[in-house]
């Protein structure tokens, strides 16, 4: 379910996770407004050569991990296809690729220690409060480490409600999806309490 960190992760891992981060945030913001399908296909290129950069093993990890993405990628470019929307179908695609390999490739060449220890630090102030940083830190980056699951999961239930109605799927996913992500919750929880919980 969560992308898994890589054994070597080559010269990523030497950059510190807040950096990675930062980086992270920047290029979602950028990649955002993009509408042109040229630009976000050079973009994909990029991607590949972050991954090849690592090695093979980094570059078939990615791959790997993008390809349940695929299938909902053709799913959302045949349905534009059959509206007569393929420009528009074709840029969200290509924006859903670019930024789910980004996200994948900062969490394969960070530790999740890596990423809490970053949380704690801006959260420090509030241990003379008596917070527990170290829940809250957990709390985050688990989102950052699910946010692309769900965003998948959102997709698939979104296309499984095209394929039998004409509706706009709107809200009619949102119970689907929260009662998948706290299934997922459930799951995780059980996993930390089995591992003695999280300390202060």
């Amino acid at each position: 379910m969560l992308a898994l960190s890589l054994e070597q992760p080559g010269w990523a891992g030497k950059i510190p996770a807040g950096v990675k981060l930062l980086a992270l945030m920047g290029a979602t913001v950028l990649l955002y407004p993009v509408q042109s399908p040229i630009i976000l296909g050079l973009v994909l290129p990029g991607v590949a050569a972050l991954y090849g950069s690592l090695g093979q093993q980094a570059l078939k990890s990615g791959l790997a991990m993008l390809r349940p993405l695929l299938v909902i990628c053709l799913m959302i470019g045949f349905y534009h296809l059959v509206i007569g929307a393929f420009g528009r179908g074709a840029v969200f695609v290509l924006k859903l690729l670019a930024m789910v390999g980004i996200a994948n490739f900062v969490t394969m060449t960070t530790r999740l220690s890596e990423m809490m220890d970053v949380v704690m630090r801006l959260l420090s102030p509030l241990q003379r409060l008596g917070v527990n940083t170290r829940a809250i830190a957990l709390a985050f980056t688990l989102v950052i480490r699910f946010t692309p699951v769900l965003i998948l999961k959102a997709r698939a239930l979104t296309e499984a409600w095209r394929a039998r109605s004409t509706a706009r799927a709107g809200w009619r996913i949102v119970i689907p999806l929260v009662l998948l992500a706290l299934d997922d919750a459930d799951n995780v929880a059980e996993a930390l309490r089995a591992r003695g919980g999280v300390q202060k």
